[in-house]
């Protein structure tokens, strides 16, 4: 049972230590829970910032909804960082439902977060609590985007680009990211069209020319990204397209090449061949945990283009260190939630929960982005 009022589920991973560096920046006492206690000690005592400083306790704990009950129960909220998400999100979803908490995840898993709002939307509205998944720098950096955008009148339609650089793609990007993008080519990618999602063609690409760069830079649907599903039920919206991009098109063009060979090569396998194919890939592209990322190097740009019958604008947000600044958004998040003041319970957004003028104003605040919006 835990003692403190928030539980980091996934407390060895590279996100989820980030996120222990702002919960003890913002003096919030939590539990680390991990299937390893000794290895996540060793790991925390590292990498974590100030944690002789942190009021914490880490706990043990095995990947199932009955252990995770017992632990996550006396919390409030969960912190979930276990991917893929596909593989087991759910059952701390599950958990953390039974336990009484509200849950966030940093996924954009596509069709996770479909199944987390067909399969448990209902039960934690009736429950008085939020599920909110892919709160993270990815995708919720878009999102405010989209919501700024949405602010002029009759924008109905979305574009949305997330744009990443750091020292070379593939090295700044953790495992459990690397394990996720890979396995994301087992499940559809679809785009919101008229209200109704429709499916990716596999061969899907986009040459995105923004002013911020010299160069087109190559992006992929990525899974279609979380945001087409958080838009497909809101009235404003009748159409999103989401797209990622790394500046080193060398990588994204691997990534790609990738895909075209899993649809040809591995997309009939056994999932338990799938699988090895998988950890190949992920093992050669992300051996070891990355370094703490830095702020002269990790930089992103995401923007959304809106547009309507004669409307037309761009909101961009401008940032620094996303994984950084994923565990800045779950802070943010986790403060609402403590403080009682979700807008939201059920199924929902860190936007539509939280506000993204909150999200953005707790962003700029310190120094991890800038908004600016324009109208076309």
């Amino acid at each position: 049972m835990a003692k403190h009022p928030v539980v980091v589920y996934g407390a060895s991973g590279y996100t989820g230590m980030l996120i222990m560096d702002w919960l003890i920046d913002q003096n919030i006492p939590f539990t680390a829970v991990a299937r390893n206690a000794n290895r996540t000690k060793e790991m925390m005592a590292q990498r974590v910032v100030r944690l002789e400083s942190a009021n914490y306790e880490l706990i043990e704990a095995e990947h199932n909804v009955d252990a995770l009950t017992n632990v996550f129960r006396g919390a409030k909220v969960v912190c979930n960082t276990v991917g893929p998400f596909a593989d087991f999100g759910l059952v701390a979803v599950e958990a953390a439902l039974k336990a009484g908490c509200h849950y966030l995840d940093t996924t954009g898993e596509q069709h996770y977060i479909r199944e987390v709002r067909e399969q448990f939307g209902e039960l934690y509205r009736q429950a008085g609590l939020l599920v909110s998944p892919s709160n993270a720098y990815m995708y919720t950096f878009a999102e405010i985007a989209a919501e700024l955008a949405l602010e002029t009148p009759g924008v109905d339609a979305l574009e949305t680009a997330t744009l990443s650089r750091g020292p070379r793609a593939a090295a700044g990007v953790s495992v459990g990211s690397a394990a996720t993008i890979f396995a994301g080519y087992r499940e559809e990618a679809c785009y919101l069209w008229e209200k109704k999602l429709e499916p990716h063609a596999t061969s899907a690409s986009f040459n995105i020319v923004a002013p911020e760069f010299m160069q087109p830079v190559f992006c992929l649907p990525w899974g279609g990204t979380s945001l087409p599903v958080l838009f497909e039920h809101d009235p404003r919206v009748r159409s999103c397209v989401s797209c990622v991009g790394f500046y080193d098109n060398n990588v994204m063009q691997m990534v790609h090449g990738f895909g075209q060979k899993w649809q040809a090569e591995y997309k009939q396998l056994p999932r338990e061949q799938q699988d090895a194919v998988l950890k190949q890939f992920v093992d050669s592209t992300t051996p070891t945990m990355p370094p703490r990322e830095r702020t002269t190097l990790q930089r992103t740009v995401d923007f959304a283009i809106g547009r309507g019958q004669l409307a037309s604008v761009r909101a961009t947000v401008h940032g620094t260190t996303p994984y950084i600044s994923t565990g800045a958004v779950q802070t943010a998040g986790v403060i609402k939630l403590l403080d009682g003041e979700t807008a939201k319970v059920g199924f929902a957004s860190g936007s539509k929960a939280f506000g993204h003028r909150y999200l953005i104003g707790f962003l700029e605040q310190r120094g991890l982005a800038r908004a600016t919006v324009s109208q076309l």
